[in-house]
């Protein structure tokens, strides 16, 4: 378990990783906030939605804007702007709503926000780490980064549901602001030294628009990159759709609309993840990365699939532990190969291209789970789409260029 936490010896990366944490935390604290206020406010549904949305589209407007910025200024420097700006934002919004000056639109400007800083700070921090960590500590630090994601999805919304229960929405929004500015703090130690991605000498300063082409040349260059963007979106796709949209139907039909099952059984992917991040990171180096992203996926596709049967619960939150312990070395062996086959100065712009792919599939999921669950039950919808997901990787595991990698 130690091993997996050894990339934290490495002061800078430590200071990253601390003021990720909180920030991850602070980010499900807002979204329970957020979301209560939203309630109590105006009772909408709609208004709900569309808080999501506006949070939801600038991330795929920018997403690969983005990500040339992150390959052309410092890093660190980025990632400070970025948060020192969200948490004056936040902070204002809670003095606002602390004299009652609140409206909804500032709600929505806020989320607008948000979308556009994440756009810049998540290609950032993940273009940032091969710079802080060697390549044998590379495992570890992606382990943690991700471990630091599970821990706010498990804080997070336990948080945020104390908070607003004990001192109401406002002191939620001076939480969530107080948790940007000190992941701030956390970041000025990484600002000594810190400096733009070096070009090759005697490369001039190009267009983004042709900075966003080179990105793309890397990734048409290299199959197992080609292979593990399109096949590994389509894969998550057809698997994110069931897990967030028939999810609560399927626990209402099953269980009596419990929604203490429905919690419980959220809570064990995040421990699936967390636990494949401790055993993958405990790794000096993770072997065969295209089977194993690939293998991973089919896995966790499989424990998905199964939730379409009539099992008992015990059984399922089995599946869920398998199905996070899965995804999680999946996504350990995916971030490796992007480091690896991906030089440091490009690597902004690859991760932005992975992120938009994601997010451009992601309603459309939303959309057809939404109506499989409608028309066929939510059992029959969590089968098709574990299946289809499962059949995508099965095909992408038999690729030559995937059981090549080593």
């Amino acid at each position: 378990m130690f091993a997996a936490l050894r990339a934290l010896r490495h002061r800078r990366f430590a200071f990253l990783w601390a003021g990720q944490t909180l920030s991850r935390i602070g980010d499900f604290v807002y979204q329970i906030v957020i979301a209560w206020w939203v309630l109590e406010e105006t009772g909408s549904a709609a208004v709900m939605s569309a808080v999501l949305i506006v949070t939801f589209l600038p991330v795929a407007v920018f997403t690969l804007i983005g990500g040339v910025v992150v390959d052309r200024v410092s890093r660190p420097w980025l990632m400070l702007v970025s948060d020192l700006v969200r948490a004056a934002a936040v902070l204002g919004v809670a003095g606002l709503a602390a004299t009652d000056r609140l409206e909804i639109w500032m709600v929505y400007a806020l989320g607008l926000l948000f979308g556009i800083a994440d756009a810049f700070f998540q290609p950032a921090y993940f273009a940032l780490v091969p710079e802080l960590v060697p390549e044998e500590d590379l495992t570890s630090a992606n382990a943690l980064t991700s471990l630091s994601f599970q821990l706010g999805r498990v804080l997070g919304p336990a948080m945020g549901g104390f908070i607003v229960a004990t001192g109401g929405t406002v002191l939620g929004l001076f939480v969530n602001g107080g948790s940007f500015a000190l992941s701030a703090l956390l970041l000025l130690p990484l600002l000594v030294g810190a400096q733009a991605p070096q070009r090759e000498p005697g490369e001039a300063q190009s267009h983004w628009r042709q900075d966003l082409r080179e990105g793309m040349d890397t990734v048409r260059g290299q199959p197992i990159l080609v292979l593990g963007l399109l096949a590994g979106a389509l894969a998550a796709a057809f698997l994110v759709g069931p897990f967030l949209v028939s999810m609560p139907f399927m626990v209402g039909e099953r269980f009596g609309a419990d929604s203490r099952v429905y919690g419980f059984l959220l809570a064990c992917f995040p421990v699936g993840f967390v636990l494949g991040s401790l055993w993958g990171g405990r790794l000096a180096r993770l072997p065969r990365r295209g089977i194993v992203l690939f293998g991973g996926m089919a896995l966790a596709a499989v424990a998905l699939t199964l939730f379409g049967l009539p099992l008992p619960l015990a059984a399922m939150a089995g599946l869920a532990l398998i199905n996070g312990f899965s995804l999680e070395l999946a996504g350990m062996a995916w971030t490796l190969l992007l480091q690896e086959h991906v030089p440091a100065e490009q690597l902004g712009r690859v991760a932005s291209l992975d992120q938009l792919l994601s997010w451009t599939l992601t309603p459309v999921a939303f959309a057809a789970a939404g109506w499989a669950t409608e028309h066929w039950g939510p059992g029959p919808a969590f089968v098709a789409g574990g299946s289809a997901a499962a059949l995508v990787c099965l095909a992408a595991l038999l690729h030559p260029v995937v059981r090549a990698v080593d």
